[in-house]
């Protein structure tokens, strides 16, 4: 079987074809993984994200982080993101992704004839950071977003509701994007994107090997010092910074999922 390569820069757009079906309000899937539109990407739509399987490495913005099954989140518009799950070869992750896709004035301007809709706003900017729930409102998300696969129309859409209003009342969450990012959101170019996600992939796939800048900088195109100011500007993190992070990640699996000694992890 030949599965889907995780990236390839030069065939994926980096920015993110949305389609609601038609007679619905909101888009829902469930994604296997990998798959050609697990890149690094942004989109207009709000977009809520259950990981069903595996563990692996959260990008929001500039946040990098863990995840594991159960994870569940809230991107906003024009906040790039990817959740990465290091492949083995020959490996397909079967519905891996639970992702709901949503315009939000869909639903804010039903506050015009049903004020209770106004609560939604606060939820709303909060998710430009993008937003990570925890505690028994990530687990009822989770079955609210699961059961969706077993109905339609108005009955799908009451649990739409039911998860919106169980977010905006949570105070299990975590802010993942900073400030600073994500006024600058929306700012790069589809180039910029392109070659952000070159570099991202090569050290995904070469962390262990101890990369040099300058092997990126290379492989993009550009100088070491000019390609440190472009990987800070768009992840918020050094290089550094971002391999020491990688590098943490890999022993915090292997520490949970083999039998290797400490010394040699």
């Amino acid at each position: 079987m030949t599965l889907p390569k995780v990236t390839d820069p030069s065939e994926d757009a980096r920015y993110e074809q949305i389609t609601i079906p038609t007679g619905g309000s909101f888009l829902w899937r469930c994604d296997d993984y990998p798959w050609e539109r697990n890149v690094w990407n942004y989109h207009p739509e709000i977009e809520i994200h259950l990981v069903r399987k595996t563990t692996g490495m959260t990008y929001v913005g500039d946040y990098i982080g863990n995840f594991e099954p159960g994870n569940l989140s809230m991107v906003g518009g024009s906040l790039p993101h990817n959740w990465i799950t290091l492949p083995a070869p020959d490996r397909l992750i079967k519905d891996r992704d639970i992702v709901l896709q949503f315009v939000p004035e869909t639903f804010l301007h039903l506050a015009d004839v049903m004020p209770e809709f106004r609560d939604l706003e606060r939820l709303f900017e909060q998710a430009s950071l993008g937003i990570e729930f925890f505690g028994e409102t990530a687990k009822r998300g989770a079955q609210l977003l699961e059961k969706m696969n077993e109905v339609e129309g108005m009955e799908r859409m009451s649990l739409m509701i039911a998860l919106l209003a169980l977010f905006a009342s949570s105070n299990e969450t975590k802010t993942l994007a900073s400030d600073h990012f994500a006024s600058l959101a929306g700012r790069g170019s589809d180039r910029d994107l392109e070659l952000l996600e070159v570099s991202l992939t090569f050290l995904q796939d070469n962390f262990l090997s101890n990369p040099k800048i300058g092997d990126v900088a290379n492989l993009v195109g550009m100088s070491e010092t000019a390609f440190s100011r472009f990987f800070k500007k768009q992840t918020g993190n050094s290089f550094t910074d971002h391999l020491t992070t990688l590098r943490l990640y890999s022993a915090k699996r292997l520490l949970r999922e083999s039998d290797m000694s400490v010394t040699n992890i």
